[in-house]
C-alpha cells in the first residue's frame, strides 16, 4: 500500500487529545484512563477509523483503542473524531507498533482484538510481519483475557489460509470461520471497514475467523 505523506500529520497527531501519547504509562490502568469499568477492545491497524468510530457509537458500554502506526493515516481518523457530534468518550487512538502490545497492556487487560484487512506481506521472507503470525499471536495471548477473542477479516485468500494454519499451530481455538462473510450467518451484525467496502464492490469475497485462547499459547 502506498501512503501519501502529510507533512503536518506528526505534529497534529502528537497534539491531539484523542491520541494517547504515553500508552505504556497506562499499562494495567486503562480503566482509569477511560474513567469507567467497561471492557476494553482494541483494533490493530485501524486505518482511517471508520470501523472503530461506528463500534464506539453502537456500543457505549465498551471502551475502544485503535492502533495505527502511520501518522498520515491516523490523522484522518483524528479529524473524523474531532468532527463527530458528539465525539464518543469511549474511544482513543495510539500511534505505536503492535509488536509492543505487552508493554502497553497488563496480562488479561483486553477483552477483544480486531484485525481488519491487515497488510498481507505476501513474500515468505516477510511472514513474521503478518499480524496473524505466531509471534504476533503470542503477543495477543499475553494481553487477552482468559475468555478473550480475536476477530480477523481479510479479502486475501492466501493470508487467510496462512492465518488459519498459524492459529492452529500456535494453540488457538478457531471458534468460527468463513471464506464468504457477506453470505454467511457470521456476517449478520458485520460492520464494514473502508477496505471491506472497496474490495466487496469489486466482487472479492471477505474471509473472517474468530479465535479464542485454548489453555496457554505456545511461544
Amino acid at each position: 500500500m502506498r501512503l501519501r505523506n502529510i507533512p503536518r500529520a506528526a505534529e497534529e497527531v502528537a497534539a491531539s487529545p484523542y491520541v494517547e501519547q504515553q500508552p505504556a504509562g497506562w499499562q494495567g490502568r486503562w480503566l482509569q484512563r477511560f474513567c469507567s469499568q467497561n471492557p476494553l477492545h482494541i483494533e490493530i491497524g485501524m486505518g482511517k477509523g471508520r470501523f472503530l468510530m461506528q463500534m464506539a457509537a453502537l456500543h457505549p458500554q465498551i471502551n475502544y483503542i485503535g492502533f495505527e502506526r502511520y501518522t498520515s493515516v491516523l490523522l484522518r481518523a483524528v479529524e473524523k473524531l474531532a468532527g463527530a457530534e458528539p465525539a464518543p468518550d469511549n474511544l482513543l487512538f495510539v500511534c505505536e507498533d503492535a509488536s509492543r502490545l505487552p508493554e502497553f497492556f497488563a496480562p488479561g487487560e483486553i477483552g477483544k482484538i480486531y484485525l481488519n484487512f491487515s497488510d498481507p506481506w505476501p513474500k515468505e521472507r516477510h511472514a513474521a510481519r503478518r499480524l496473524t503470525s505466531p509471534a504476533f499471536l503470542s503477543r495477543y495471548g499475553q494481553v487477552l483475557a482468559a475468555d478473550g477473542t480475536i476477530e480477523f477479516k481479510t479479502d486475501n485468500q492466501d493470508l487467510f489460509g496462512y492465518s488459519l494454519t498459524a492459529a492452529q499451530e500456535s494453540g488457538w481455538q478457531i471458534i468460527a470461520s468463513t471464506r464468504d462473510l457477506h453470505h454467511d450467518p457470521l456476517g449478520q451484525d458485520n460492520i464494514m471497514t473502508e477496505y471491506e467496502e472497496k474490495f466487496s464492490s469489486k466482487g472479492n469475497p471477505i474471509c473472517k475467523m474468530v479465535l479464542k485462547k485454548r489453555g496457554s499459547v505456545r511461544t
